[in-house]
């Protein structure tokens, strides 16, 4: 079964980003909610946005095709900069382990670090030893202070790492959580203290994309359509996570599915626990919405896209659902992030649009947005 399709989009050339100030929705065809652009992308594709406490905004650019420059940036006066530096951000296939190869997520932690999540895989190439790594940099200084490598059985050549969240408590600096939407699919758990990690649920069925997945997305079926082979299921696994508000549980859901899971972070965090001891606090919390990226807020509610139908929702702690926000221009919602000035801010992919999707042509209509809509909490900081 395939894990994670290989996407190679049609190259791009770079371009600034725009800033747009407060907006209604409606104009851009809004039906539920209200939501403001604030960026448009008119280059390489985003899939990944967070803010740190002062408002600064990040937002990377994985590496699948597109003329990609700088993989993670900085908006300063309405133009994505290479952050923390251009040369760190230069693809470098001799020195894997001190440039950024193709960065998947960019995530502020509870103490105001930015960390840089890097599948070490561009194009989906695969990945050595030096490539998949987690990076931290301290916002103060804009320095690299932190650089955290996966040993090739915690991320092997065909692996994925997608997305992280922070528990500060645990440990003696504490851990980070990452799914890995290939290879056997699963979790990676991270002490920070150590530099330490290992795999878990990995091969679970939770964490697998459900057999021949049926999407529709935009009127038509969802699937793999390369131009000279017939159609096939696009399957990925383990992809969106958010922690509890208390730290407790650790929600995750493949992409190429409609079902949400739990799993005990005390059960993950512990290195004595056996697979077997850690599968059996999975909890399967029913249906959500396919999703890719998965959020979560102080009050213990968790946050989605739903990519079918142009949707943003929040699932309450008692299991409803609520639509925030849907749009035509809200087409395929992917990193979620909740910052502190009380807003939920997503990337607007369009990643259903990529030329393997629709037989080598690529149908992306840009500019890509970077949106976000006032909710009535903030981040969870575990600290």
């Amino acid at each position: 079964m395939t894990r994670r399709t290989h996407l190679t989009a049609t190259t791009a050339s770079p371009a600034a980003t725009q800033l747009a100030g407060p907006a209604s929705a409606s104009p851009s065809g809004s039906t539920v909610g209200h939501y403001e652009a604030v960026a448009r992308f008119w280059g390489p594709m985003p899939t990944g946005v967070t803010v740190s406490r002062r408002g600064r905004v990040f937002v990377n650019f994985p590496r699948w095709g597109d003329d990609v420059p700088f993989t993670v940036a900085e908006l300063r006066g309405g133009k994505p900069v290479a952050y923390p530096d251009a040369e760190v951000n230069r693809e470098d296939s001799s020195d894997l382990a001190g440039h950024f190869q193709s960065v998947q997520s960019v995530v502020v932690d509870p103490v105001d670090r930015l960390w840089i999540l890097d599948t070490g895989s561009p194009l989906f190439a695969g990945s050595s030893y030096g490539g998949p790594k987690l990076v931290a940099v301290d916002l103060r200084t804009d320095r690299i202070v932190r650089k955290i490598l996966f040993p090739p059985e915690v991320a092997p050549a065909n692996s994925c790492p997608d997305d992280v969240r922070f528990d500060l408590r645990r440990g003696a600096e504490g851990m980070a959580f990452i799914t890995d939407s290939g290879g056997s699919n699963g979790v990676i758990v991270v002490d920070l203290a150590t530099g330490r990690s290992r795999r878990r649920l990995a091969g679970h069925p939770s964490a697998f994309p459900d057999e021949r997945f049926p999407p529709v997305i935009a009127g038509e079926p969802f699937m793999v359509r390369p131009a000279d082979a017939a159609p096939t299921y696009y399957e990925t696994g383990s992809d969106g996570i958010a922690l509890s508000a208390d730290g407790t549980r650790l929600y995750y859901c493949p992409l190429s599915s409609r079902r949400l899971h739990s799993v005990s972070t005390d059960a993950l965090a512990d290195p004595d626990a056996t697979d077997a001891e850690v599968a059996a606090t999975v909890e399967d919390l029913g249906f959500k919405p396919m999703a890719d990226g998965l959020e979560s807020d102080d009050k213990g509610r968790v946050y989605g896209g739903d990519l079918e139908h142009n949707v943003i929702w929040r699932r309450s702690p008692n299991g409803t659902y609520r639509t925030l926000a849907q749009g035509r221009d809200l087409l395929w919602a992917d990193t979620l992030s909740v910052a502190s000035d009380r807003h939920l801010y997503a990337i607007a992919s369009q990643l259903n649009r990529l030329s393997p999707f629709h037989e080598g042509k690529d149908l992306s209509r840009k500019p890509y947005l970077l949106v976000r809509l006032p909710i009535d909490a903030g981040p969870v900081r575990l600290v």
